[in-house]
């Protein structure tokens, strides 16, 4: 689980763009809504997300600026070499180098256009709601590892607290083998479990590293910044909140899945539209001035008038029945996406039963491996001081010591599950606050 929120964090800054997060060192102290607030403005796959929207709108100016005036100009010059223009052997006429201007302006006007608009209005609002949900998730993200960094760092305090008990056993073992009331088997046993805990300390302390390089991965945040995590465990989880969570109702129109889905089929029944409109005429109007100067005395023969004004009306007839299967294709594409949009809405109201199932079973289970935890913490501290006393024998005390261990290991898992369902039905009932 810590390597697959690590590598998700390396998937949310794998570009490198500079940003002002860059040039932040030395320590920083921050919380977890100020984390979220510096991934939403320095993440650089964010910021993808928010160029693609501006890439949607660039697009819609393109189509809409084909619906508009055309307007070229031209310069040319034109040299024959000294030709001259026989009329039949009646006469000749010399044709000198001239230069041409010339001036076209033009619309065409078609309903492909016009509905293509409204496609490509269509394609900037899917894209700005794409860009909600990176927001979402990315929220999700930095939520859920700054809780693994407070749950790691709690694991190591209870770890080294575990080795400074273990280290004084140690010695008392090795005093009670050196006057002969134990055997040297026993001390062997505590430096292989002292040895086992300082295994678990530094593996601990790797993971606790790679946590904090991806929170900062996803902050947009450089090596030269040290983290320095100003939330509680007891901040982060909540059980009025989460109670709250999950007495929530849902709104499907909230749902950005949803959305996305209502979004398609709306634009599947557009493209229908669009198919039809092959069908409409093209009207165009255009307008030509034309102007030429002589390099010479003598006035060349020209035809080409001034001023030109044409309109034109394009009328389809008759395609081979292409327009026809190309409005059978978009139909049966609006059918599938309505079927689609009806199973979304299925769906949807499936996995937010089992997402308010996941929380609290996860919650629960967060309150019993709490409480196991200090339970075990409880046994070990007892079996050290009858230990102390030579009440209880070695293989007790590694026994305590392994349980209290596990039980600590049961504890992070739950947290990260509860914080992860938690996350998940935020993220589900767009309730995340931004």
């Amino acid at each position: 689980m810590f390597m697959a929120l690590f590598v998700s964090g390396l998937q949310a800054a794998q570009r490198y763009v500079p940003t002002a997060a860059d040039s932040m060192s030395g320590e920083i102290e921050i919380s977890m809504p100020t984390a979220q607030n510096y991934a939403l403005e320095y993440n650089r796959s964010l910021r993808n997300a928010s160029l693609a929207v501006r890439q949607a709108e660039a697009s819609r100016w393109q189509t809409i600026a084909s619906m508009l005036p055309q307007v070229d100009a031209n310069l040319n010059y034109t040299n024959m070499c000294g030709y001259q223009l026989n009329f039949g052997g009646m006469m000749t006429r010399d044709m000198p180098p001239y230069g041409q201007l010339g001036i076209t302006a033009a619309i065409a006007l078609t309903g492909s256009q016009i509905v293509g608009v409204l496609i490509k209005d269509l394609a900037i609002e899917m894209q700005k709601e794409s860009y909600q949900v990176a927001e979402d998730q990315l929220i999700a993200q930095v939520a859920q590892i700054y809780a693994s960094i407070l749950v790691m760092q709690e694991v190591d305090t209870l770890l080294k607290q575990s080795l400074d008990n273990m280290l004084n056993l140690q010695k008392m073992t090795d005093r009670a083998v050196a006057v002969g009331v134990s055997e040297e088997t026993v001390s062997e046993q505590m430096k292989v479990r002292v040895a086992t805990l300082m295994q678990n300390i530094n593996s601990t302390e790797r993971t606790l590293n790679v946590q904090v390089n991806s929170l900062k991965l996803l902050m947009g945040m450089g090596d030269k910044v040290q983290l320095k995590l100003t939330d509680k465990l007891d901040d982060i989880i909540s059980a009025e909140h989460i109670l709250n969570l999950l007495s929530e109702n849902f709104d499907i129109e909230r749902n950005r899945n949803y959305r996305l889905a209502t979004m398609n089929t709306e634009l599947a029944k557009k493209n229908k539209v669009l198919a039809w409109m092959a069908y409409t005429p093209t009207f165009t109007l255009a307008y030509q001035y034309s102007k030429q100067h002589y390099f010479s005395d003598t006035e060349g023969f020209s035809m080409t008038p001034p001023n030109t004004v044409q309109l034109g009306l394009k009328i389809p007839i008759w395609s081979s029945g292409s327009r026809a299967a190309a409005v059978r294709e978009k139909k049966l594409a609006y059918e599938a996406a309505l079927n689609t949009l009806a199973d979304t809405k299925d769906q949807l109201t499936v996995q937010y039963s089992q997402l308010r199932y996941n929380l609290n079973s996860a919650y629960e289970s967060y309150i019993i491996q709490k409480d196991n935890l200090k339970a075990n913490e409880n046994v070990l501290k007892s079996t050290s001081n009858k230990f102390e006393r030579g009440y209880a024998s070695t293989q007790e005390l590694i026994t305590s010591s392994n349980e209290l261990i596990n039980a600590q290991n049961q504890y992070v898992n739950a947290v990260l599950s509860l914080v992860q369902a938690e996350t998940s039905l935020v993220q589900f009932l767009n309730t995340s606050d931004k």
